[in-house]
């Protein structure tokens, strides 16, 4: 488990070695304030972009700056396209995000692929992987050219992962590929609802940290390929909108962030980690509770 952050824990005075922000699902639209799905929670559309330009403000007043920004997803509402506004949305949130003082590493969800084809996001300015590092892909795990997934490493010996989760689904490709045809028999064979279009499946993957609503149905492939690696120390993702969190027995920490879109007017959510040798402090911000997230002994670092 990770513990309370205690002022006291670091009276050694240690330094971080860098840090980063990260927010999820913005989910804008300008809408009077609505309900989730099952209209058991408040969404305030319009006001995201008030907790997002707060967000910023307080980033940009660090002592040190954050390295970069994770944007884990949801960036805008799928209303905006019922309502023929997505790239208006899109411009203004983005223009937003421009006075952000570092870069943004945008990831994709549901709502991305509701607004835009993966074409047009491919050739938007949510693709940053343009940030991505210039290494030499292996023939066997070179992407396709609309796969969006990239790694960069922000400091030495930290190596972060950018995963693209919708590459296999009927959301944002054109219904006569193949690609679609494929997707649509994959949820045929493992969809369980009638509705093929529930929220029954999504992002995060480590069951205790999640609820069933939000978990990748694939999550079993994932952590596999995760617990295969010991130098894997966190796995972020948003779209639990109620946060979540928990340790899995190889120590990786699984954090699921709390969603601007259902944060009220009079609090915030978002949060900086600062990152260090022997572990990682989430400072959260609003809803977001604060972390220290240990890493195993054998992944302690010497610098």
């Amino acid at each position: 488990m990770a513990e309370k952050l205690d002022p006291n824990s670091l009276a050694d005075g240690s330094e971080p070695l860098f840090s980063f922000g990260i927010i999820a699902d913005i989910q804008y639209a300008d809408l009077e304030d609505g309900f989730n799905y099952q209209r058991s929670r408040r969404r305030y559309y319009r006001h995201s972009l008030v907790h997002l330009q707060g967000a910023i403000e307080d980033w940009n007043k660090e002592n040190s700056l954050p390295c970069c920004v994770l944007q884990l997803g949801d960036i805008i509402d799928g209303y905006n396209a019922q309502y023929k506004v997505s790239e208006k949305s899109l411009e203004l949130v983005m223009n937003t995000f421009q006075m952000l003082k570092v870069p943004v590493h945008h990831t994709w969800g549901n709502h991305e692929f509701y607004n835009f084809s993966r074409d047009f996001l491919v050739n938007s300015k949510l693709n940053s992987k343009f940030l991505e590092d210039r290494i030499v892909q292996h023939p066997e795990t070179t992407p396709s050219e609309n796969y969006y997934a990239y790694h960069f490493v922000p400091f030495p010996k930290f190596r972060f992962v950018l995963l693209d989760a919708y590459d296999l689904s009927v959301l944002g490709i054109d219904q006569s590929s193949p690609k679609y045809e494929q997707c649509m028999k994959m949820l045929r064979e493992h969809n369980p609802n009638v509705e093929l279009n529930s929220p029954q499946g999504h992002l995060p993957i480590y069951p205790e940290a999640s609820d069933s609503v939000c978990l990748a149905w694939n999550y079993k492939d994932a952590l596999s390929v995760i617990w295969s690696h010991n130098c894997v120390v966190c796995f972020l993702a948003g779209h639990t909108h109620d946060g979540g969190y928990s340790e899995d027995h190889f120590g990786v920490h699984h954090v699921n962030l709390e969603g601007v879109i259902e944060t009220a007017p009079d609090s915030q959510a978002f949060g900086t980690v600062h990152v260090y040798p022997d572990k990682m402090l989430l400072k959260g911000r609003g809803r977001v509770p604060d972390r220290i997230m240990n890493y195993k002994r054998e992944e302690v670092l010497c610098f």
